[in-house]
Parts: structure tokens; C-alpha cells; sequence
């Protein structure tokens, strides 16, 4: 393989990260892993290398100085020790194939997961861990003068000051007509909805007096005056005077911004009755593993909490949660029930919760529709997903999976039923319950 093979294959080892991520989640070693971070193995990339050219070695003799041996073939290497058979030398097989792991911690998984699966989670911030002030937005009617929010109180002014100002000139020619009193100029002001008392009428009307009779009619004056808006006297004369008042005094201060932690807590429920034996159990493994990565990415603060139950539940720690078995019956609606009781811890005000269970989808008969779904409806969450793990299909009486479906249908903004038959559903499966999610955000 040449130089720009080798090339190729080191740019290419970007994408095939991604690739190796998603079969890790599937047929990968999970216990590479430890708590904070997650190891996801990589192919080892050949970094290219320049080969010396072999005519450099010499000639073709292959012999004692350089004489070939009769029956030797030309070209082709003299054997070393350990090459023939019963030679001293490695056995074949014993070394195993070469492997790296590329470690990232639970917020790049999560990222990476998300572009893989194309999801868009968006953690709820919950408990409010600090008060900080925003920018000045909100207003108030008091406050220090280095405050006042001096363009809003001109604002105010300068409408009032459009609302009350008129042309007072027109109405001095209007006091002019021949026998017009202060009460027929002040309402005929009126009715052109012009913003003058009756004491500036009189007051204009005396101020005239000497030359009343100027006009014949008050049509006489609007055909022959121009009326002037008061924009237009604004434009002309400038604003001299804007009436504020204290009524429009506001003082900025600054808005209250609350940062809130986003607290998760994740209660993983897995059947340990008889019928899981270790196929199943590698499978609830295999989804729930890269869940709890998940959502430990996610959330700035992520607690697990883990409940092993047959036909009775009870709280266990991590590393006996994927491995223990017991040969009892089953009885889902006990897991739930010590769920319920575990979450008062983690009060719904303060915490985001996800309640994830599997098994094998048997349970003892009426448990689902008659405690579990009742159950499930009482605990609030963001997220109750049931994860069904039958390698060989459906067993019979596996029915617990499709009553919860059938219950909480298909669409549902809370519930999530995914079903594992094989390390290929894997991925599917989590793809199921956090799209679920992230639908729910919308």
C-alpha cells in the first residue's frame, strides 16, 4: 500500500469514529469504561511509511557469497528459524488483533450521540442555584436620576404636546367673523376635535374685537386661511417647549435573571426472575449503559438510581444490577411501587426524572393494567420507557411491552416502548426513547 493509500485512510478515520461509535453501543466491550468517562474503540490507522527500493540489496545470488544453491529458487527469502513446521516460534493465534479505545467523557458522547441519531434533546433547567441581574429592561416609577429613562419620558411628552397643541392663529382669524360668539368658535372646535378650553376662545375674542367683521362667514375663513398641522409647525418653528409631567418619569433597572441546574435523576428498573438469563441481560446492558452515558452528558447534575426486582424489588448498586439473577416469579408493579418511594428524594419542582425499565415483558397476571400503568401514570417524569429484550421474538406470555403500548399508544409525549431482539435493535431501541423526548420538548 503506497503513500497516498496510507493518506486516505488517516482522513478517513473522522468518519469511521462515528461508525465505531455506533457499533460500539451495539457489539462493543462496555466494561472499557469507567464512571466520567466512556471508551469507544477506534481501528488503528498505519501512519505512512517510505519503503527503501530493494534493487539497492545487492545482486540475485542468494547463496554463500552471494553463489545461489543448486534448486534455489531466485528471488524469494531464505527461510528463518521458527518458519518450518516444528521450528521453535510464536503458535499461531496467540496474540490477539490490535485495539485502541478513543476515551471522551459523558458530554462529547452525548454530542456525538446526537449527530449520529440526528436527536435534539433539550435538558429543563429546574433548581435555581443563582439570581444575577440582565440588562436595564424593566421599568419602574422610582429610582436614582442616573436611571431615568430620559428618551421614553420625551416620548411621552412629545405625544401629549401633539395630542393638545392646534393652530391658534386659525382660530384668531375664525373670532374675526362678523357677530361669531366664543361659544360658536369653541364649538366648532369641537367638532374638528381641536384640543381648546372655552377661556382661551374668550380670551382670543376680546383680543380681536377691533377687527371683527374681517370675514363675512366661518366658510369665508377656511377658503381663504390655511390651517397648519401641528407637525408642520413642529418642522417650521422646532420644538420650543414639550409638557412632561411627572407621570412620565421611568427609571430603568436591571431584569432578574435566574440560572437554573439542570438536575436529572435515573432510575433504571431491570427483571432478575428466572426466565432473564444472559442473553437478555446483555441486552438490557447494551441500552441502558449508553442511556446513562446520555443523559450524564446532558445534565449538569445526573443521579442513578438502580432497582433489580422479581416478584419483589428492591435497590441494588451498579455493578450487581447487570449481573444478578434470581429464580423467583415476576412481578413488575414492585419495582414501581419502591420507584415511587425512592423519587421522594428527588422532589418533580427540583429534579427532571427518567424512569427506564426492561425485561423480558412477562409479568404475573393483571400486574400491568391493574398496578403497573396506574403506577406509571402517578410517578411524574419526563420519560417512562419500557424496554422489551426477547432474543428468540415474543415468548407467549411476553405480553406486558404491547399493554403498555396499547394503554399509552404509539404517540405518546411521555412513554416509550422499544423492543431488543438482537444487538442490531440496540441502537434503534435508544433512538426510540430519546427522540420520545425531544418530541416532547417541542
Amino acid at each position: 500500500m503506497g503513500l497516498r493509500d496510507d493518506l486516505e485512510r488517516f482522513r478517513e478515520v473522522g468518519e469511521k469514529r462515528r461508525e465505531d461509535l455506533a457499533d460500539f453501543i451495539q457489539y462493543g466491550d462496555l466494561g472499557q469504561s469507567r464512571p466520567g468517562s466512556v471508551s469507544v474503540p477506534v481501528k488503528i490507522v498505519s501512519l505512512p511509511e517510505f519503503a527503501y527500493d530493494q534493487r539497492d540489496q545487492g545482486g540475485v545470488g542468494q547463496g554463500d557469497g552471494d553463489t545461489p544453491d543448486v534448486g534455489q529458487p531466485i528471488g524469494q527469502p531464505q527461510p528463518q528459524p521458527g518458519d518450518d513446521d516444528g521450528e521453535e516460534g510464536d503458535e499461531p493465534g496467540e496474540e490477539g488483533g490490535e485495539h485502541e479505545y478513543y476515551e471522551m467523557d459523558p458530554e462529547e458522547f452525548a454530542q456525538e450521540l446526537d449527530e449520529e441519531l440526528g436527536l435534539d434533546l433539550e435538558p429543563k433547567g429546574k433548581q435555581v442555584v443563582e439570581e444575577k441581574e440582565g440588562p436595564f429592561t424593566d421599568m419602574t416609577r422610582s429610582g436614582p436620576d442616573s436611571t431615568l429613562d430620559f428618551e421614553r419620558m420625551f416620548k411621552e411628552g412629545l405625544k401629549r404636546k401633539l395630542a393638545m397643541d392646534f393652530d391658534e392663529d386659525f382660530l384668531r382669524e375664525l373670532c374675526k367673523v362678523e357677530g361669531i360668539s366664543p361659544r360658536e368658535v369653541f364649538e366648532w372646535a369641537r367638532g374638528e376635535n381641536l384640543p381648546v378650553s372655552m377661556a382661551w376662545v374668550e380670551e382670543a375674542h376680546a383680543d380681536v374685537a377691533d377687527e371683527r367683521g374681517k370675514w363675512d362667514s366661518i366658510e369665508a375663513v377656511e377658503e381663504n386661511v390655511s390651517r397648519e398641522t401641528v407637525q408642520q409647525k413642529i418642522r417650521r418653528e422646532g420644538i420650543k417647549h414639550v409638557p412632561f409631567r411627572r407621570e412620565d418619569e421611568r427609571y430603568r433597572y436591571p431584569e432578574i435573571i435566574e440560572e437554573k441546574e439542570k438536575n436529572v435523576v435515573v432510575v433504571n428498573i431491570r427483571d432478575v426472575s428466572g426466565s432473564m438469563r444472559e442473553k437478555k441481560r446483555e441486552l438490557v446492558e447494551r441500552t441502558f449503559t449508553p442511556l446513562d452515558w446520555y443523559l450524564q452528558g446532558k445534565y449538569d447534575n445526573a443521579e442513578f438510581v438502580y432497582i433489580a426486582h422479581d416478584a419483589e424489588a428492591w435497590e441494588v448498586d451498579r455493578e450487581e444490577f447487570f449481573g444478578i439473577r434470581s429464580g423467583g416469579g415476576t412481578k413488575i408493579s414492585s419495582a414501581y411501587d419502591l420507584a415511587a418511594e425512592l423519587l421522594e428524594e428527588y422532589p418533580w419542582t427540583d429534579w427532571n426524572r427518567y424512569v427506564f425499565a426492561a425485561g423480558d415483558s412477562e409479568n404475573s397476571s393483571n400486574d400491568t393494567s391493574e398496578r403497573v400503568i396506574p403506577r406509571m401514570e402517578e410517578i411524574p417524569a419526563n420519560l417512562h420507557a419500557y424496554v422489551e429484550t426477547q432474543p428468540s421474538g415474543n415468548a407467549i406470555n411476553a405480553t406486558h411491552a404491547e399493554e403498555l403500548e396499547k394503554h399509552f399508544g404509539r404517540d405518546a409525549e411521555d412513554v416509550a416502548v422499544a423492543y431488543v431482539n438482537g444487538e442490531g435493535d440496540v441502537t434503534d431501541a435508544i433512538y426510540e426513547i430519546l427522540s420520545t423526548e425531544s418530541e416532547a420538548d417541542e
